[in-house]
């Protein structure tokens, strides 16, 4: 597979935005609001990355479909609205980002995020106009199915051995392996570097400001 790409696909949640307080925390209290007994923080921290379908599922098996939606409902309001958990981008982040586009890369996301979502937050961080295309998993299958990222290679017209996905969840690198492309992990996100390697990735890294180093490793040895 080349190691010289063209397309990067980031994941958001973990990946980009450090974000997984302000996640745990409005699972737990939507299943309150409903009912439900929470279970570990460990156990919701697993789920981040899916789609929040999915993820209830797995979290509330039993759940009839009115639960379920509820359950949704109540994390969308506490996520968005009532959240007081500050989300950030890791630092670097955008300078990262940033500096990949003015390098002529073509950059996009996947993420397990719904739309709505997605865009509040590159709205906040400023982030709208340095992506050439988005997906969330409230438009196509959720990760480790690899919809998204045959959707943005298609849009932006690159091959598969030409892309590379960077994320922090065995979904990220199962999607990744999924659609045929290659993956790189981050280790500071919510699935421990070696769960990672294990699921595919070329490496995993520390930092989000090493990714460009990287790069140019590997495009050197391309």
């Amino acid at each position: 597979m080349s190691t010289s790409f063209k397309l990067l696909v980031f994941d958001w949640d973990g990946t980009l935005m450090d974000s997984e307080a302000r996640i745990v925390t409005s699972f737990s209290a939507a299943m309150v609001d409903v009912g439900v007994v929470p279970p570990p923080d460990a156990v919701i921290r697993d789920m981040i990355g899916l789609a929040l379908p999915q993820a209830m599922q797995r979290l509330v098996p039993g759940a009839d479909a009115a639960v379920q939606q509820s359950l949704m409902d109540r994390y969308r309001h506490h996520y968005l609205y009532a959240n007081q958990i500050p989300s950030q981008l890791f630092p670097g982040a955008a300078d990262t980002v940033y500096a990949l586009r003015e390098q002529g890369y073509l950059l996009a996301v996947a993420t397990g995020k719904g739309r709505h979502g997605l865009n509040r937050v590159l709205e906040e961080t400023g982030c709208v106009d340095l992506f050439h295309a988005t997906r969330c998993a409230d438009e196509t299958f959720s990760k480790p199915h690899p919809q998204m990222m045959l959707e943005l290679m298609d849009e932006l017209d690159v091959d598969p051995r030409d892309t590379l996905m960077i994320g922090d969840t065995e979904y990220d690198m199962n999607m990744a392996r999924n659609a045929g492309t290659a993956a790189l992990a981050v280790s500071y996100g919510v699935h421990a570097p070696q769960r990672l390697l294990q699921c595919g990735a070329l490496a995993c890294i520390d930092n989000v400001i090493e990714i460009r180093a990287w790069l140019r490793l590997h495009a050197a040895s391309d």
